[in-house]
């Protein structure tokens, strides 16, 4: 399994996908996100991207615990990627990205997204103050 066999999945779903974190207590707190295989914007490594809203709890657990598994299903094939997790954001800057609202466009196209009017979605972006989260492949298992 690699990265390959999650963008072929992810992609013939539309790229939803389920994340989990870890909250405080030990316990698993997971939603369902779009998320994407790119290049990591700053060493161009593949990784696996998605954009979080800024007060959301995910965002808090992987501020505090940068951790996350993010599991796509096609039919009974599944792939998992485990991982460690950067953000960047208005509110996390990250070294070496100059530039926020283009990485959260890069990152919305690699989970499938298009929009008509980018000036838009980079407004609505930064009132919700979103911020993409970079997830470096540690494991990548499934069937």
């Amino acid at each position: 399994m690699d990265l390959d066999d999650f963008r072929e999945r992810a992609s013939g779903e539309h790229f939803l996908v389920v994340v989990s974190t870890s909250r405080a207590d030990g316990s698993v707190q997971s939603s369902v996100v779009n998320a994407g295989v790119m290049d990591h914007p700053v060493h161009g490594t593949p990784i696996v991207g998605l954009v979080a809203a800024g007060g959301s709890v995910k965002l808090a657990n992987l501020r505090a615990r940068p951790w996350i598994t993010v599991t796509v299903r096609a039919g009974w094939r599944w792939t998992t990627v485990e991982g460690s997790t950067e953000i960047a954001g208005p509110d996390d800057p990250l070294t070496g990205v100059l530039d926020v609202p283009a990485l959260l466009r890069d990152v919305f196209r690699a989970a499938g997204g298009t929009h008509d009017d980018w000036a838009e979605y980079d407004a609505t972006m930064a009132r919700e103050r979103r911020a993409a989260v970079l997830i470096q492949p540690r494991r990548v298992y499934g069937v």
